[in-house]
């Protein structure tokens, strides 16, 4: 009885430890085909099937998302979080517009006399401005909210500050000619669809408040709801934004006809070289037949400043300014990357 026992447990182990020895034998092949191949055979003789090859994934293009729809490296995909990659969460200072410092900025015309339509808001300056001065612009953007709508949808919060400061004009102790003060609140909206040979990567919906924050007669502000498109091909960006205003009551209206002067929207292309960034800002309203057009370009001085060239011509490069027409360039420092 002890020696059928035995027979038959060994009947039951020895495929088993035959394998085991089979498989200890592939593992010593130190090359990776012939190593598979052993196992597959030990596997065959054995009556088990192999299991079907995995194919190999698509090559990846150098600089392509592996879905083949957008750049890996996509401007748009990093500076808006649009992809699982670049997410970093909320409460993270991003960039937004450009912000810079231009020591050295020249006006063929300065506004002398700021007016406006509405009562009580026009005056005649009684010291010069100068041509000369020195504007900046400070500018974040902040995520408050992240995926509202499943994986879809961030609320995010900006602002952007620009000021001139008449820092060469010793007659009047230097003052700020003009600072402009813009909050904004943004619902952003990943869309990634191709569009007009382009890839639609965004909606932004927004509301935007922008005012100087002066008394009377220099008072300027507006309030505007705005739909933003923003597309992309390669290092190539459009940002596309039409613009309603929300009026405001009666005296409180400090600029009625700011519409006829900075326009029913704006479009904004950019273009990116290597470290050099090109980019071209257009308004136009179709109501006053007015606008304004700015080119920037910034270019590599070190690994995080950038050397920074505006060129301005139109109307409303500030709020006081609105409904006056100029034609400015400034030079100056870049320290950050901008939509």
């Amino acid at each position: 009885m002890k020696w059928t026992c035995a027979l038959l447990v060994l009947s039951i182990m020895w495929p088993q430890m035959a394998a085991a020895a089979d498989y200890e034998k592939c593992a010593g092949i130190v090359s990776d085909a012939e190593r598979l191949a052993c196992y597959d055979s030990a596997a065959a003789a054995r009556g088990v099937k192999s299991l079907p090859a995995v194919p190999e994934p698509c090559p990846v293009v150098a600089g392509q998302h592996p879905d083949g729809l957008v750049a890996a490296d996509s401007f748009l995909g990093k500076s808006w979080e649009l992809d699982a990659h670049t997410k970093k969460g909320t409460f993270q200072f991003r960039e937004y517009k450009p912000v810079y410092i231009l020591p050295v900025h020249y006006s063929n015309s300065p506004n002398q006399s700021p007016s406006s339509p509405a009562p009580n808001r026009s005056e005649v300056l009684s010291e010069p401005t100068g041509r000369t001065e020195v504007k900046y612009q400070l500018s974040f953007k902040t995520k408050l909210l992240e995926n509202v709508i499943e994986d879809n949808g961030d609320l995010w919060f900006a602002y952007t500050q620009q000021s001139h400061w008449l820092l060469y004009n010793s007659q009047v102790s230097s003052p700020f000619r003009e600072t402009n003060y813009e909050p904004e609140v943004i619902y952003s909206l990943r869309t990634d669809m191709d569009f007009a040979g382009m890839h639609w990567r965004l909606l932004n919906l927004g509301l935007v408040h922008q005012s100087n924050g002066r008394g009377l007669p220099l008072s300027r502000g507006w309030n505007r709801v705005y739909a933003q498109f923003g597309l992309e091909r390669d290092n190539f960006t459009v940002f596309l934004r039409p613009w309603l205003r929300l009026p405001d009551s009666g005296d409180r209206d400090d600029n009625p006809d700011i519409t006829r002067y900075m326009g029913n929207g704006d479009a904004l292309l950019s273009y990116r070289h290597g470290e050099n960034i090109y980019s071209a800002l257009g308004r136009y309203s179709v109501r006053g037949g007015h606008g304004a057009l700015q080119l920037s370009w910034g270019f590599p001085i070190s690994q995080m400043l950038k050397g920074y060239v505006q060129l301005f011509s139109g109307y409303g490069e500030t709020l006081i300014d609105y409904n006056h027409s100029q034609t400015s360039i400034g030079v100056g420092l870049s320290i950050q990357d901008w939509q």
